[in-house]
């Protein structure tokens, strides 16, 4: 149930109607709330402000009605920049991006902002009365046919929001913009790709760790769609408890289909009756989401590299500045302990849940190597490619990830050797000599 819950929130953090829809139950609570402060008198203080001239009732309903209508108007000129925004990235730079825009809090309050403004002036609107004004039903008396009220207190606080949703716009005006640029869209997966490595990769490096990978029974999927999100704490818990150990079959942002494997229970006697229990620790999904999974993050950075390296756009700047964000996240790699604790401290060498074994030459080859069929038939992407491996070796001082990075500028060379001719060749084949001899410490 919390996988599932979990699933649900990050579904809802990727949608344009959550915070509107929030903002706008905010707007009507704060609207009747302010209406019963004035009826109540708690806005006779008002009176005393000199500078603060109170309106009268045609007036405050003008204003009101000024504000509900370019508010409205404002919200649908904004959601339709955002549309818009969003439809040019994800076609420029690939469709697993629109998770990304859809994500962003800056449109999604913006647009929330000015349908918050618009609920609670035309809320209030419906509570001004002229002094010709009489009560609709006699049962209910004078107050609910105040003549001639104004609702001060709540005329103020409309044009507080108002003054708000202006301030709102012109960010508005200046983040579309801003956030389509390319190199903000690398820079925003490169630091969320850096700090999901942080945060699942906690230790340092300590060597290679080589995992038994435990062989049992199958617990099965029963749905199709991509893996979202896993439990890993719950199934830990499932195994501690029952004495065995279970092995993942797949990882976050696999497909699965029925009867595929998700996991392998491992032990003297397997229980029969947990499948249910690990199941429930997997969220299915119809895309992936970066969430949990690194491998996504990794793939966007990858996919705009080789879309801007393919001879339709044929931008190798763009492309190099995706090698370089992919360098700093894989640096981050380098450095850590890519075997993943559960259960707590107390329980650091408890291996009764073992991961797929997602070691550096691993990534490296997730990054680097998906990227090397474009990045080959650059002689400026090499170029840079090499220099990357190397800055990301110097930083590491694991033999076994220097010979991962070195292995991959190897693969880099030969692959360029097919696509390549001429001086651009001889000159990528002079840097690869010497970044080979820098690698091997020559």
């Amino acid at each position: 149930m919390i996988t599932r819950l979990r699933a649900l929130w990050a579904s809802i953090n990727a949608s344009y109607w959550f915070y509107p829809a929030l903002f706008s139950i905010l707007a009507l609570v704060l609207a009747f709330g302010s209406v019963w402060a004035d009826r109540a008198g708690h806005a006779e203080f008002l009176r005393d402000v000199k500078w603060l001239e109170l309106a009268r009732p045609q007036g405050a309903s003008n204003m009101l009605t000024v504000m509900a209508g370019s508010m409205i108007g404002v919200a649908s000129t904004v959601f339709s920049i955002t549309i818009a925004a969003v439809a040019y990235a994800s076609g420029n730079y690939g469709p697993r991006l629109l998770t990304n825009f859809m994500e962003d809090k800056g449109n999604q309050f913006s647009l929330a902002t000015f349908i918050a403004t618009f609920v609670f002036s035309l809320t209030v609107l419906g509570f001004v009365r002229t002094g010709e004004e009489q009560a609709l039903f006699a049962s209910v008396g004078n107050e609910a046919g105040i003549p001639g009220f104004v609702p001060q207190l709540s005329l103020l606080i409309a044009y507080v929001l108002m003054s708000l949703s202006v301030a709102v716009l012109v960010f508005f005006l200046n983040h579309i913009p801003a956030s389509i640029r390319i190199n903000t869209v690398l820079e925003g997966i490169g630091k969320r790709l850096i700090g999901h490595i942080q945060r699942n990769y906690p230790d340092k490096n300590t060597g290679r760790v080589e995992h038994q990978s435990p062989e049992g029974k199958a617990v099965c999927a029963t749905g199709n769609g991509y893996i979202q999100i896993i439990d890993y704490e719950g199934l830990h818990s499932i195994a501690d408890r029952v004495d065995g150990r279970i092995k993942l079959a797949v990882r976050t942002g696999a497909f699965v289909h029925s009867d595929m494997a998700l996991a392998y229970w491992a032990g003297d006697n397997p229980p029969d009756d947990c499948g249910d229990e690990v199941r429930d620790c997997f969220a299915l999904g119809g895309m992936r989401t970066p969430g949990q999974d690194i491998h996504f993050l990794i793939d966007e950075l990858v996919e705009i590299g080789l879309r801007a390296l393919s001879p339709g756009i044929n931008d190798p700047f763009t492309a190099i500045t995706a090698m370089h964000w992919l360098g700093a996240a894989t640096s981050e790699l380098g450095g850590r302990d890519l075997t993943r604790k559960f259960g707590g401290a107390e329980n650091a060498n408890n291996d009764r849940l073992v991961l797929l074994d997602d070691d550096f030459d691993h990534y490296v080859a997730r990054g680097f190597g998906t990227l090397r069929s474009g990045t080959a038939t650059s002689p400026a992407a090499a170029s840079v490619e090499l220099e990357v491996l190397y800055d990301i070796s110097v930083t590491l001082d694991d033999e076994s990830r220097h010979a991962d990075l070195l292995r991959e500028g190897d693969r880099l060379m030969e692959q360029a050797r097919e696509h390549l001719a001429g001086p651009s060749l001889q000159e990528l084949e002079a840097e690869h000599v010497v970044f080979s001899q820098k690698m091997r410490g020559g």
